[in-house]
């Protein structure tokens, strides 16, 4: 068996107290219990530390080398405690976050100014990745994802959620028309993902349910590389709003077919392993992203 950081505390304190029952008193324990700590502590070690007589306790040589150890080790573990303390009380460190590329450059990227007047000891370390990544292979704190999550051995925190926008381009409904129907859309250049068959399930209501599959005329990995092309008159796409309220509101997009969008809410999750205490600077980022996304979240 191990000494234990309470034995040596005990041990130490014996020394430094001059006596068992003095020490006793400055730990709030009984001079029994000292004393047998103190055996329990050599009977580990298997040494003797200290020979003891009704008058007078001395160290052996043992003893004077372990007291030096002990000294050492809690010198260590209260400037450990500290350190800790004082990171909760201020938040620092290296904190690495993954997102999307569109929701780190629309959603992240225009607030890192602010949060690092905020939090000027956090050193931000931002990386992109439109699908699922194992959190300690890429060495990240905090990946935010738009989707629901079903592992459980990460846990989630909500920041939010956001509509999805059918839109398209003034131009390219000038040249085109403007659809109104499902049945419409059949005569129309769609943009859609790649891979993810979800992100192919338009939010439209018609006939046969209340979200629409769809089969991409032109197909990209990236939801910002469909709104580029949505830009360019392109074609129609299925947009985040975070991604698309700008466009909307200066012109450069228009929404199209909102009386028959279902209003699909889609998520934006924060995950990061369950820890029993979670950092500060994590939790600070995540306080900050919830306020920020509540500007045009769920909209």
């Amino acid at each position: 068996m191990k000494a234990r950081s309470d034995e040596l505390q005990v041990f130490v304190a014996v020394i430094d107290s001059g006596s068992i029952s003095a020490a006793a008193e400055q730990l709030g324990l009984t001079p029994s219990g000292v004393s047998r700590t103190l055996s329990r502590l050599e009977s580990k070690l298997d040494t003797t530390l200290l020979n003891r007589t009704t008058r007078r306790m001395d160290l052996t040589e043992e003893g004077r080398f372990f007291l030096a150890q002990a000294r050492d080790i809690l010198e260590r573990m209260l400037s450990l405690e500290e350190h800790l303390t004082q990171s909760r009380q201020k938040p620092a460190g290296r904190l690495r976050v993954n997102a999307a590329s569109p929701f780190m450059l629309h959603c992240v990227v225009p607030h890192v100014g602010e949060f690092r007047r905020l939090y000027p000891d956090i050193q931000l370390e931002l990386t992109s990745n439109d699908w699922f990544i194992d959190l300690l292979e890429q060495s990240t704190d905090i990946a935010i994802r738009l989707s629901e999550l079903s592992d459980s051995t990460l846990h989630a925190r909500s920041l939010g959620c956001c509509t999805l926008n059918i839109v398209a381009s003034p131009a390219y409904l000038e040249r085109h028309g403007r659809p109104t129907t499902v049945d419409d859309l059949r005569q129309h250049r769609l943009l859609g993902f790649t891979q993810v068959d979800s992100l192919n399930n338009w939010p439209l209501r018609h006939a046969g349910g209340d979200r629409l599959p769809i089969q991409p005329t032109i197909a990209a990995s990236s939801g910002d590389t469909l709104r580029h092309l949505a830009l360019a008159g392109e074609g129609i796409a299925c947009l985040s709003h975070f991604m698309t309220h700008q466009d909307l509101r200066e012109g450069r997009l228009v929404a199209i077919m909102a009386d028959i969008n279902n209003g699909y809410r889609q998520p934006i999750n924060a995950v990061y392993y369950r820890n029993s205490k979670l950092a500060l600077r994590i939790q600070c980022f995540l306080d900050f992203m919830q306020e920020k996304l509540a500007v045009y979240a769920c909209r």
